[in-house]
């Protein structure tokens, strides 16, 4: 039975304004448009972006415009009443009210909170001088645009994804970059050492420098407070100008923390993105599901789907976790990884290097079903691979052709099964 309002329409409040967040209202405004009076309160003066499209913006291929995913005609076209540029400090739970920073006073029914993440700082001295940046909002990119045209040379501190992709975009804006790294390899959450020195190579053609196995211990600074130097652990150090760091996430779980909700790595929620207050959810990378917190787009997806569900009062869907595939475009390199890509001692590992045209492939078997793949280069069967992982197929019949692709694995007359799959 859905409850009443004396006021009318229950009162949704969204905390947060990014993809996360804003993809749940548009699952709830497809399945059910007029069932809640809706606010949303976010820090940034902008309306929803793609945050994925700011190392286009970096690099000067795109403007902000652009990656503009939701603009203010999308919410006055939605009767969503958005509050831009407004931090919320506190959540009155008795009262069902939120504070925010500028004094206003917003009341809620219910309340969800996708208030993400931020950069991680590494924790060494001098990590709050001048000229060292994160790498998160518009507002981050704003400020390397600016300083790209006064400074000549950027330590980007981690050598993952985002500082990859923070590397390229500040080279094409001509600056000398070094990217910092304490592995032996980038990327190596997602590849191997194989496909990691590849791309390193790749990237140095493209002008990146590196410093590989160098662990920060500090930086240091000019008389005017500004970064100059990056020290590592081993004694050597790095002179830069700019520093970015892009060393990882940690969740904004404060704000729920402070209001009384548990939390552990992050907001801990129940399979239906409720809090331990049923009438307050939370999505996206703040959030913690049974141990997990999150990052990629597909699974802070998944739980819009499933709070839309559950705020519709459906009460049909439940977020279960599945296994993720990594497919990066990084500077124009197509990179796909999943499952156990480094393999153990019961593994089986078949791999193919075409040198010539800079492709790696590489598949773990075990039990006779693939159990992990790496891809560099060439990625287009990567979707196609994922699903017989998933699968948990048998493909001892197609071991020695499998390397190649699905192409070369569709005999319909003596392997339906897999070419059903494909």
């Amino acid at each position: 039975m859905k409850t009443r309002y004396a006021h009318g329409k229950p009162r949704l409040v969204l905390i947060g304004n990014g993809m996360a967040g804003i993809r749940t209202l548009e699952e709830l405004l497809a399945i059910a448009p007029d069932c809640y009076d809706i606010s949303v309160i976010g820090e940034e003066n902008h309306g929803n972006y793609n945050r994925i499209m700011l190392s286009p913006v970096l690099a000067g291929e795109k403007n902000v415009d652009q990656i503009i995913l939701n603009g203010d005609d999308w919410y006055a076209q939605n009767n969503v009443q958005l509050f831009k540029g407004e931090k919320a400090v506190q959540i009155d739970r008795i009262h069902r009210r939120i504070h925010t920073a500028s004094g206003l006073i917003i009341p809620y029914d219910k309340l969800i909170l996708a208030t993400g993440s931020r950069p991680a700082r590494i924790a060494v001295p001098g990590n709050d001088l001048n000229n060292i940046l994160t790498f998160r909002e518009i507002r981050d990119v704003n400020r390397m645009l600016q300083l790209s045209r006064q400074l000549r040379h950027v330590a980007v501190i981690g050598g993952g994804l985002l500082g990859l992709e923070a590397a390229n975009g500040l080279r094409q804006q001509g600056m000398q970059v070094t990217v910092v790294h304490s592995s032996n390899y980038l990327l190596n959450k997602q590849l191997d050492e194989t496909a990691g020195r590849l791309l390193e190579k790749t990237l140095r053609d493209k002008g990146i420098d590196f410093c590989m196995n160098a662990r920060t211990s500090r930086i240091s600074g000019d008389e005017q407070g500004s970064a100059r130097a990056v020290h590592f652990s081993d004694g050597r150090q790095l002179e830069a100008d700019m520093m970015v760091l892009a060393t990882g996430i940690v969740p904004n779980m404060e704000l729920a923390r402070d209001s009384g909700l548990q939390c552990g790595n992050g907001i801990l929620v129940t399979d239906t993105l409720q809090t331990f207050d049923p009438s307050i959810y939370a999505v996206g990378e703040c959030v913690e599901h049974r141990g997990q917190l999150f990052g990629l787009v597909a699974p802070l997806y998944d739980q819009a789907r499933v709070c839309a569900n559950h705020l519709a009062e459906m009460g049909i869907a439940r977020y279960v976790q599945k296994a993720q595939a990594t497919k990066l475009k990084i500077t124009g390199i197509n990179v796909f990884s999943a499952g156990n890509f480094l393999g153990d001692g019961e593994s089986e590992t078949i791999t193919l290097h075409d040198r010539a045209l800079g492709h790696y492939k590489k598949l773990v078997l075990k039990d006779g079903r693939l159990d992990g793949v790496i891809l560099y280069g060439d990625t287009q069967d990567g979707a196609w691979l994922f699903d017989l992982i998933q699968q948990r197929r048998d493909v001892t019949a197609w071991r020695d052709q499998l390397i190649f692709g699905k192409d070369f694995c569709q005999d319909e007359t003596h392997h339906p099964t897999l070419s059903a799959a494909a």
